[in-house]
C-alpha cells in the first residue's frame, strides 16, 4: 500500500497540538503516520510534544521560515508517496484520509485535493480558507465553492459532489510527494498566504488535475495566525498574490491583467484610506511598492512555468471579475456565478 505522511507545521500553537493532534492520531492511524514540523516555536510547544506526544515524529527547524519554507524544509526530510498538509487547528473526522486516498489512487491525473472544510466555530457552515474547493477570477481574486470574499455559505449538501478545481487549500491539502517536488514545492519566499494557489497554478498548467473531495470532512478553527483585518496578512495577500499573477499568467494576457489589477489594487487602498485604515491602506501600497522591486528576482521562474505549460487556458480560471459579479450583479453564492 502506498504510504501517507500527514505533516502538521507548528509554530507556537501548544494549545492547538494539545486540543487537536489528539483527534488527528485517532482518526489518521493506521493508515496514514502523524508528523510534525516545528517552526522553531518560542512556546512550549517542543515540551508538549515531547512529554504528551511521544509516539510522533518531531521535525525541529532552526528558525521560523513561514508556512511555505516551513513545509519545504521539512517535506525535504519526510519520505512517503503522499503528503498531507494539515492545519495544527484542523479538527478531523473519522475516515477523513480514505475517500481523499481512493480519489487519488483511483486516477494518476489527479496530483492534489482537499476534503470539504467547515467552520470548527460554526459547523453548518463552511470556512473561509477553502470551503468545498477553490477557483480564480481572470484577474487573481480567489473565490470558494460556498465562499465568495466575505459572504460563507450554510453547507446544506449543495457541493457534495466531487468536481476539478483550481486550488485545494493549504489547511487539509493532500498531494502526490512526486508531483509537490517536481513543480517545485511551495515558493518559500511568499513566507505565507497565496502559495497553495500559486503551487496548484503550476500543477494546472501542467495539465494535472486538482480536486475536492466532499465525502470528506474536517474542521478548521481559522485565524490561529493572523486576524483577517491584520495589515501584515493585506500585505502578504497582495504582494504574493501579484508575484503569483507575474509568475502564471500566460503572456497573451499578462499586459492587461496587470494593468488591471494596478487598478484595481490603488481602488482598495483608496478605500482603506477613506474608511481611516491608514494600516492597511499603507500595506497595500507597500506590497505594490514591494512587488515591483522584487519582480525580477522571480523571471527565471516564469520563464521556467512558461516553457512547462501544456494548458494555458485552465476552466477553473474563470474569464470574469469575481468583483463584478459579487458587487455589481450580487452573485453572493458559488451556485448563482453561471446565470450572470
Amino acid at each position: 500500500m502506498k504510504s501517507i505522511a500527514v505533516v502538521i507545521l507548528n509554530y507556537n500553537g501548544a494549545e492547538m497540538l494539545k486540543r487537536f493532534l489528539p483527534i488527528v492520531l485517532r482518526n489518521s492511524t493506521p493508515i496514514a503516520r502523524v508528523i510534525v514540523a516545528d517552526n522553531a516555536s518560542t512556546d512550549n510547544s517542543v515540551e508538549v510534544m515531547r512529554v504528551k506526544f511521544p509516539q510522533v515524529q518531531l521535525i525541529k527547524l532552526d528558525k521560523n521560515y513561514g508556512f511555505a519554507e516551513g513545509y519545504n524544509r521539512a517535506l525535504e526530510q519526510v519520505k512517503s508517496d503522499y503528503y498531507l498538509l494539515l492545519n495544527s487547528d484542523v479538527e478531523v473526522t473519522e475516515g477523513w484520509i480514505e475517500p481523499m486516498f481512493s480519489v487519488m489512487e483511483s486516477d494518476n491525473t489527479i496530483s492534489a485535493c482537499q476534503p470539504k472544510l467547515l467552520d470548527y466555530k460554526r459547523k453548518s457552515h463552511f470556512e473561509y480558507a477553502g470551503a468545498a474547493g477553490g477557483f480564480i477570477d481572470r484577474y487573481g481574486y480567489p473565490y470558494c465553492r460556498g465562499r465568495i470574499f466575505d459572504t460563507i455559505e450554510e453547507d446544506l449538501g449543495q457541493y457534495d459532489t466531487m468536481c476539478d478545481i483550481f486550488w485545494a487549500t493549504g489547511a487539509a491539502l493532500m498531494i502526490r510527494s512526486a508531483d509537490y517536488w517536481s513543480v517545485g514545492g511551495l515558493d518559500g519566499r511568499f513566507f505565507a498566504h497565496m502559495e497553495e494557489i500559486d503551487l496548484c497554478w503550476r500543477i494546472r498548467a501542467r495539465g494535472r488535475r486538482v480536486v475536492a473531495v466532499t465525502c470528506s470532512t474536517v474542521y478548521h478553527l481559522g485565524g490561529a495566525t493572523l486576524n483577517y483585518n491584520n495589515p501584515r496578512k493585506t500585505f502578504l495577500n497582495f504582494r504574493n498574490n501579484l508575484l503569483m499573477l507575474y509568475k502564471n499568467l500566460p503572456d497573451k494576457e499578462y499586459a492587461y491583467v496587470m494593468f488591471v489589477r494596478r487598478v484595481l489594487d490603488y481602488v482598495a487602498a483608496l478605500k482603506f484610506l477613506l474608511t481611516g485604515d491608514y494600516a492597511n491602506y499603507k500595506a497595500v501600497i507597500d506590497a505594490r511598492r514591494e512587488f515591483k522591486q522584487v519582480k525580477e528576482n522571480y523571471k527565471d521562474d516564469r520563464n521556467g512555468n512558461m516553457q512547462a505549460a501544456i494548458l494555458e487556458d485552465i476552466p477553473q480560471r474563470s474569464r470574469f471579475s469575481i468583483l463584478w459579479r459579487y458587487y455589481v450583479c450580487r452573485c453572493k453564492f458559488f451556485t448563482m456565478l453561471k446565470r450572470k
